[in-house]
């Protein structure tokens, strides 16, 4: 049986790139995102209803499908693949921010797609859930220390301060899109240093 047969010609075309990708092919990661990036966004916003968080999904989202990609097979069409993926991280997303006093919760993700972070569940803390959480703080802000100065900066002002995309551009006036990308290489970066520390944590 033809691999794909029952595929659009849409469909057909996607996954001619995704086997580039397979391979290694760093282009045809690119041309996926430049094809789906608005679409997946826009179908996150209509969840989330918020900017921010549904550019951190998206991103997110990619990464994830990206990770996973040799487990890709065309019984169905890689969009539905991806939409799939980026839905299920969002529904994560929203059940872990309705328990958590804190926007770092879902900030990373390690090499298997799988959230990390420090979780802190709402409601009013005891004297030892009180301090607990500020040992979590004080663990996360060392781990933040032995990242490069500028995705420290960067990590600081849009997880520790809550400042949006724009607000950290206006602050530190660089364009909103190195602020994005660089936002997500220190992402990478934290969830390396998280994943090798998290017996810590």
């Amino acid at each position: 049986m033809e691999v794909g047969k029952n595929l659009s010609d849409k469909g057909k075309k996607d996954l001619i790139i995704v086997d580039r990708a397979k391979g290694g092919d760093q282009a045809a990661f690119a041309e996926l995102m430049n094809r789906y990036r608005e679409p997946v966004y826009f179908m996150l916003l209509k969840m989330i209803k918020n900017t921010d968080d549904a550019e951190d999904l998206t991103i997110e989202a990619f990464g994830k499908a990206f990770n996973r990609i040799n487990q890709y097979t065309p019984n169905y069409a890689f969009s539905t693949w991806l939409f799939k993926i980026a839905s299920n991280n969002c529904i994560d997303f929203i059940r872990k921010k309705r328990v958590s006093l804190t926007s770092m919760d879902h900030a990373y993700t390690n090499e298997n797609g799988e959230a990390v972070g420090m979780q802190v569940d709402g409601g009013l803390l005891d004297p030892e859930e009180t301090f607990m959480k500020q040992e979590k703080v004080k663990t996360m802000r060392k781990i933040v220390d032995k990242l490069k100065p500028r995705y420290k900066e960067l990590i600081i002002k849009r997880y520790f301060e809550e400042l949006t995309y724009d607000e950290i551009a206006d602050e530190l006036d660089l364009p909103l899109g190195t602020v994005k990308a660089q936002l997500f290489r220190a992402r990478e970066f934290l969830a390396n240093i998280m994943e090798k520390t998290k017996d810590t944590i």
